[in-house]
């Protein structure tokens, strides 16, 4: 009865969300405040509609209901608990529950904190988002149904995926789904400013806390997707440029322009209508994104469906959805007059180029990714483009962004002295291509990237310290009084030069690794030792086990530092037998300063293919990703940002 009862609130929503479409929009054209006011409740309807759906969903996954076929084909009742739960999500119908029940989240959290914007605004904001569940709904009712009924159920189930049985996974799309439709707040809002025909600064305040939540969820996203290929996949690596991988990382790039172009807006009312292009793009490369996953059109460890059929469906929505939104902007980005001017020197035009470096970098994502499909339509021709094409052309533009993050940062707006602006900043910069130099005379060997790495991330990092200083007025002042300004800074501020230092950590984990990795690869017999940068390790040979729902052969090896035990490390080779399906299971031995990572390859010629590594400083990529989300959660604490300070302010009106 349980997915009886799902199927029919999902169509009790759909219901719902095209009375939503039509009704608040009609209202807001004719200025009639029951229909505008209309929105609120039913958006908050179809909150509670789809969540109770995916709740009767999520119930047929714990009992192990083998009469529902999307529990039959991913599920088992060996299953842990914890991977039935995230089994609803682990399979494309349940993962498009979830997509959509996060969509209408957004919308209920505008309907209920959305007090203090304009009646108009909120209707047609409620509206479009209201538009995008209709599509999604339709797509998930009609071609991705998660309710349908087997009529002879099987006695257990095919069990999930086991690369997705693995905590990592079991928390990385909930966040990534946070990001990519969350940028449809972004998206409704700038589609809603159109219609209207005007942008102003309240407009840019409440857009930028829609795309931070967004982004600091993305990054949290990639994070975890990146931490899973890690250790789980056993291939050495944290980024492998994958088609999926690019389609999360797209919007990313977007939506951190994005944020810093409605900065412009909401301070100095200009950029008006690239602030609303950039709202557009970043929603429609999380729609890409969709289709990427989902069409078939690629082939990916990550991707959840090769239905032709469907993937024809979300064309027809990215068409409809992109292809609608350019031709309203085109009609009207002609009436986002900026009212403001800047020079050539200023933190505007500094922000200019922050973004202009930031979407040029996701075109060369975009193309990378696109263009092997590209060239197979036009010419039959398979072709792949790794990861040499995009560490060569993308590169340039991270090193671009990381080299002016701090100046743009600092200047003043309007206009500025470039000499004056820079006292703060000079020491800084000594100091880095200093420690940069440094390195490059200390390393033997190693690639130029090690160097560079450096330099820029200690540009990055101090330059944000260096930007609280001189807002604090450090060398200027008392400490008191140096102690009090830092204490009255916005928390956007602090929130901006956190994610700034972020950026920097994650830079100087990724220029290490890529820059001081050392690989070793053989095949292992029982006794044998072996050198790898300057560890060594004993191989002991391998021992075979059964887990709940696989078998395994772990393998024993210990790890020596100058003839000093560091470390015993027990890699695995998992097999599913439900699945028939292997996995590897890396052993990482972690700390700040050097990852020793071990992974147990096939059985060969009387002993064990190993895969040896010693990673240098490889957790403060994901440390940097940490202190990124961090920043950003810091800036959604400013009381600006605060969704309902507006209602508060208009109730603190004393009484008669």
């Amino acid at each position: 009865m349980t997915a009886e009862l799902g199927h029919f609130a999902t169509l009790l929503a759909f219901v719902v969300a095209l009375l939503q479409s039509v009704i608040p929009l009609v209202g807001a054209q004719r200025n009639q405040a029951s229909w505008m006011a209309a929105g609120m409740p039913m958006a908050i309807a179809q909150f509670l509609l789809i969540g109770f759906a995916f709740v009767m969903l999520t119930l047929a996954f714990v009992t192990s209901d083998f009469s529902v076929a999307l529990v039959a084909y991913n599920s088992h009742s060996l299953k842990p608990m914890l991977y039935k739960v995230s089994g609803v999500w682990g399979n494309h119908e349940g993962s498009m529950l979830l997509w959509i029940l996060i969509l209408t989240i957004y919308g209920a959290l505008v309907a209920w904190f959305g007090g203090n914007l304009p009646d108009r605004l909120k209707a047609r904001v409620l509206s479009v988002q209201a538009m995008i569940s209709v599509a999604f709904l339709a797509f998930l009712i009609f071609t991705s149904n998660p309710f349908e009924r087997l009529p002879n159920p099987p006695i257990d189930g095919n069990d999930l995926n086991p690369l997705l049985q693995d905590p990592g996974l079991a928390f990385h799309p909930p966040f990534l789904y946070l990001g990519y439709v969350g940028l449809s707040m972004s998206f409704s809002f700038a589609i809603a400013a159109l219609i209207e025909g005007r942008v102003d600064a309240a407009w840019a305040r409440w857009v930028r806390p829609w795309t931070l939540l967004a982004w600091v969820n993305l990054t949290i996203g990639i994070a975890l997707g990146s931490w899973w290929a890690y250790y789980e996949l056993g291939w050495g690596g944290w980024w492998f440029w994958d088609p999926v991988e690019n389609a999360s990382f797209m919007p990313w790039l977007i939506s951190a322009a994005l944020l810093h172009s409605a900065i412009v807006v909401e301070k100095r009312d200009t950029l008006k209508s690239w602030t609303i292009l950039l709202a557009i793009l970043a929603f429609s490369f999380s729609l890409i994104g969709t289709f990427i996953v989902r069409s078939g059109v690629i082939t990916s460890v990550h991707a959840f469906a090769n239905d032709p059929e469907r993937g024809v469906f979300i064309l027809v929505i990215l068409v409809i959805a992109i292809g609608g939104a350019l031709t309203l902007y085109a009609a009207r980005a002609g009436q986002m007059k900026a009212t403001s001017a800047f020079n050539m020197i200023s933190r505007e035009s500094g922000l200019v180029i922050n973004n202009l470096l930031l979407v040029v970098a996701t075109g060369v994502v975009f193309c990378g990714t696109i263009w092997p499909l590209v060239a197979e339509i036009t010419t039959g021709r398979k072709l792949s483009i790794g990861a040499p094409f995009f560490d060569l052309a993308f590169t340039p533009f991270m090193v671009a962004l990381a080299m002016i993050l701090p100046i743009g940062a600092i200047i003043p707006w309007k206009r500025a002295q470039l000499k004056k602006s820079m006292q703060p900043l000079w020491g800084v910069l000594a100091l880095s291509v200093a420690l940069g130099a440094l390195v490059w005379t200390m390393q033997t060997g190693g690639r130029m990237l090690g160097p560079i790495g450096i330099t820029l991330a200690t540009w990055l990092i101090l330059g944000a310290v260096a930007e609280l200083g001189s807002r604090a007025k450090v060398g200027k002042a008392t400490i008191a009084e140096n102690l009090r300004r830092l204490r009255n800074l916005p928390r956007s501020d602090w929130g901006k030069s956190v994610a700034h230092a972020g950026l920097g950590l994650t830079i100087f984990g990724i220029s290490a690794i890529t820059a001081w990795e050392v690989e070793d690869i053989r095949v292992a017999k029982a006794g044998d030792r072996f050198e790898v940068g300057g560890y060594e390790f004993l191989f002991h040979g391998v021992t075979k086990d059964n887990g709940a729902n696989y078998s395994v052969d772990r393998g024993a090896i210990t790890a020596f530092k100058d003839g000093a035990k560091v470390a015993t490390l027990q890699p695995e080779k998992r097999f599913y037998p439900v699945q028939q399906m292997p996995t590897t299971e890396a052993a990482i031995d972690q700390s700040l300063t050097r990852d020793l990572y071990v992974a147990l390859g096939d059985q060969q010629n009387g002993g064990w293919a190993v895969r040896t590594y010693v990673k240098p400083f490889a957790n403060w990529i994901w440390i940097g990703s940490i202190v990124m989300a961090l920043g950003g959660l810091l800036s959604l604490t400013d009381r600006r940002y605060r969704v309902a300070a507006g209602v508060r302010k208009m109730q603190a009106v004393p009484a008669e």
